[in-house]
């Protein structure tokens, strides 16, 4: 019986790593651009702490990342 099909951690030659850092940074890469796009567009008016705004955006692109990409769990 196999529990889960996808893999745990990824092989960079000898060096094992969570699949968690590059999804953690990929999301940050999102989220800033997203920033800068609503600061650009004026978006960024509507919210007033922007901080917890890109910390929200930033978990959500880590959990959509994680859902449709990595298969963590």
């Amino acid at each position: 019986m196999m529990r889960n099909p996808y893999p745990h951690e990824l092989q960079f030659g000898d060096i094992y790593i969570t699949p968690w850092i590059p999804a953690l940074a990929l999301a940050f890469i999102l989220s800033i651009a997203t920033a800068v796009i609503a600061n650009k567009s004026g978006l960024s008016r509507f919210f007033i702490w922007h901080r917890y705004l890109f910390l929200a955006i930033m978990t959500l692109y880590l959990v959509l990342i994680d859902s449709y990409l990595i298969k963590v769990f």
